[in-house]
C-alpha cells in the first residue's frame, strides 16, 4: 500500500489503520487502482471513440484514438480493457505496436522511449462482448433490455467496476481526457445518445447510422456512456448565470406527453444549484437528461434517468419526513453530480465521498431554495436513519476500494454540521461556490477540500474530519450536574476533537465549546430540559451525579 505511511500523518483513527491492516489487496488491485509507472509518464489530451454495436450478438467492436503527451520518457503504457473484452491491434501514426497482457491490463509496448514533450495519437483497435450488467447502476457492464413496444433499449455504467468493462482507456480518474469525440453505429431506426453534442448523423446504406457526439471540456472516464433506443428530442433554453444553456431531453416515444410536464424540475434544480453551487459546469457542452431502463446516474452533460416520471425515489422519500415527494430525486440528485462528481472529480475512489457527501447535501440544499432552511434541516435530519456506521467513510488508497456507503448520508451531515458550526448561511454559500470555482474541472483529493473548507471556513478542522470521515463512532456530549455545577464534555471522539455544539438549557440556547477534558460553569436553577441542536450530527448523554 503505497500511500499507507501518508494516510496515517493524517491522524487516521485506530479504526481507520486496523480497517487498511484486516484486507489484503492483489496486485491486479494495485494495477487497477494506482497511478503506476506505466501510467503516470504520460498526459492523456483527447479520446476518439467508435463503437459498432452488434445487438443480436450482444458485441462491441470498435477503435479508440489516444492523444498524449509525454511528460517524461518512456517505452511501456498501461491501457486497461477488462475481460471478456480484448485489444486485436494497436498502432501509432502507421506503424503497429506489440502489446502483451496481464490479466485486464495491456501494456504497450514502444520499440524505443517515446521522448519528453513529444504529442502522438494512438489507436487501439478492440471487440468483444462486454459484461452485461445485472443490476445497474450499482453492477457496472452493458444493460440490454427491450422497451414497452418490443424495440432494443441498450445503456451503459460503470462507475466503480470501471469503464474499460466496455472500452479501452487508461482508467484511473486521476487523468482526464481534455476533450472527446465519441462515434457509436447502430441499426436503425434506433439512435445512441451520449455526451457532449450532436455533431452528425452518417446513414450507412447497410441499415445501420452512426451518432457523433463531442464533449469539448474534460471528462472523467466513467461519465462516458451510450445509451441505445427509440428516442425523441425536445429541449428548452435555460437563461443561467453564464447565459443561455441548451437543455436538450431524449425520452422513449410512448413517455413523451408525460416527460414535457415532468421536466419541468429541470429548470428549477438549474436555479437551485447555481445559486449554492455556481455556474453549471458544462455550458459549452449542454445539458441532457436521457432516459435509461435503470434509476439514473451521473454520466457528464448525458444525466440519465429511470424514475418513472414521479417525485420521490422509486416512490419513496429516503428522509422519511415527506421533503423527499417535493422533488424528484433523480433528477436533482443525478444532476448535482454535474458540480460534484464531473466538475469536481475525486482522483483516488477511496475519496468517493466528495461524489457522493456533497451531492447528497444538494438534495436538501435544493429544498433550501425552495422551500426554506427549516425544511432542508428536516429532510437532512431524516437522512441519518441510513446510516449505518459499519466502516470510515473514507476507503483504502491506490487498490480502486471505496469506503462505506455511509458516504452519502453520513456524508451530507457532516456538511450539514459543519454549516451548523460556521453560523452563517452566505458565508457557507460563498464556500460552496468556491470550491467549484476553485477546483473548476479538476480532479481531488479528500486532503484538498479539507484544507480549503478549513481556509474559507477560518476554522481548524483536522480533527473535525479525522472524526467523521475515518472514524465511525458518532461524536457523544456526556453532561452532568451536581449542585449548582454543570459539566460537560466530548466522549467517543478522536484526539483532538473540541467542536462547538448548541444546545438548549431549560428552552435557552447556549453554545459550549466541550473538549475531551471536563469542563463546569455554575447554575442558578435546576435543569429541567437538555438538548443538543438537531444540526449537529452528535449524541448526548446525561451521567449520574
Amino acid at each position: 500500500m503505497k500511500k499507507l505511511s501518508l494516510i496515517c500523518t493524517v491522524v487516521c483513527s485506530l479504526t481507520f489503520v486496523r480497517m487498511l491492516q484486516a484486507q489484503n489487496f492483489s496486485h491486479a488491485d494495485t494495477l487497477r487502482g494506482s497511478i503506476t509507472p506505466e501510467r503516470i509518464w504520460w498526459d492523456l489530451v483527447h479520446y476518439d471513440l467508435h463503437i459498432k454495436v452488434d445487438i443480436e450478438k450482444k458485441y462491441f467492436t470498435g477503435r479508440n484514438t489516444i492523444t498524449y503527451h509525454a511528460l517524461e520518457s518512456a517505452s511501456v503504457m498501461q491501457i486497461d480493457l477488462q475481460e471478456p473484452m480484448k485489444i486485436t491491434a494497436v498502432e501509432q501514426e502507421g506503424k503497429q505496436i506489440p502489446f502483451t497482457k496481464e490479466g485486464n491490463v495491456w501494456w504497450i509496448k514502444f520499440n524505443k522511449k517515446v521522448p519528453k514533450g513529444d504529442v502522438h495519437k494512438l489507436t487501439v483497435h478492440f471487440e468483444g462482448q462486454p459484461q452485461e450488467s445485472k443490476r445497474p447502476p450499482w453492477d457496472g457492464g452493458v444493460t440490454w433490455k427491450k422497451d414497452s413496444n418490443g424495440l432494443d433499449f441498450i445503456t451503459t455504467t460503470c462507475q466503480g467496476d470501471g469503464a474499460s468493462l466496455w472500452w479501452p482507456c487508461k482508467d484511473h480518474m486521476y487523468d482526464e481526457a481534455d476533450s472527446m469525440d465519441i462515434t457509436i453505429n447502430v441499426p436503425k431506426p434506433l439512435m445512441d445518445v451520449s455526451n457532449g453534442r450532436l455533431k452528425s448523423t452518417t446513414d450507412h446504406g447497410d441499415g445501420t447510422q452512426s451518432f457523433h457526439w463531442q464533449v469539448t471540456n474534460p471528462i472523467n472516464n466513467y461519465g462516458v456512456n451510450i445509451n441505445i433506443g427509440d428516442y425523441v428530442h425536445f429541449g428548452e433554453k435555460y437563461k443561467g448565470e453564464k447565459g443561455m444553456l441548451d437543455c436538450d431531453y431524449y425520452v422513449l416515444r410512448e413517455n413523451l406527453k408525460k416527460a414535457k410536464t415532468h421536466f419541468r424540475e429541470v429548470p428549477r434544480m438549474l436555479e437551485a444549484f447555481e445559486h449554492w453551487f455556481g455556474p453549471y459546469p458544462f455550458y459549452e457542452d449542454s445539458y441532457k437528461l436521457v432516459e435509461v431502463p435503470y434509476f439514473g446516474m451521473e454520466h457528464q452533460s448525458s444525466v440519465t434517468y429511470g424514475n418513472g416520471y414521479r417525485n420521490g425515489y422509486n416512490r419513496n422519500d429516503v428522509s422519511g419526513t415527506g421533503w423527499g415527494y417535493n422533488f424528484d430525486f433523480i433528477i436533482v440528485h443525478e444532476s448535482g453530480h454535474e458540480w460534484f462528481a464531473n466538475n469536481i472529480t475525486y482522483k483516488d475512489i477511496a475519496d468517493m465521498w466528495v461524489h457522493e457527501g456533497f451531492t447528497a447535501y444538494s438534495e436538501n440544499l435544493f429544498l433550501d431554495y425552495f422551500y426554506g432552511k427549516d425544511a432542508s434541516a428536516e429532510y437532512v435530519i431524516g437522512t441519518r436513519k441510513n446510516i449505518r456506521n459499519d466502516k470510515p467513510i473514507i476507503g483504502p488508497y491506490d487498490v480502486n476500494v471505496s469506503g462505506s456507503g455511509d458516504m452519502y448520508y453520513k456524508g451530507s451531515n457532516v456538511l450539514h454540521t459543519l454549516r451548523a458550526w460556521i453560523d452563517n448561511d452566505e458565508k457557507w454559500r460563498q464556500i460552496l461556490r468556491g470550491l467549484n470555482s476553485t477546483f473548476y474541472h479538476q480532479t481531488v483529493t479528500t486532503a484538498q477540500i479539507e484544507q480549503f473548507l478549513a481556509e474559507q471556513s477560518g476554522l481548524n478542522l483536522q480533527a473535525f474530519f479525522n472524526q467523521y470521515l475515518r472514524d465511525i463512532r458518532i461524536p457523544k456530549l456526556e453532561y452532568r450536574v451536581v449542585g449548582t455545577q454543570f459539566s460537560y464534555r466530548w466522549n467517543n471522539v478522536v484526539t483532538g476533537f473540541a467542536m462547538p455544539v448548541l444546545v438548549q438549557i431549560n428552552g435557552s440556547k447556549r453554545k459550549l465549546t466541550p473538549t475531551s477534558n471536563w469542563q463546569n460553569f455554575e447554575i442558578k436553577d435546576s435543569i429541567s430540559t437538555f438538548a443538543v441542536d438537531k444540526n449537529y450530527y452528535v449524541e448526548s448523554i446525561k451521567l449520574g451525579e
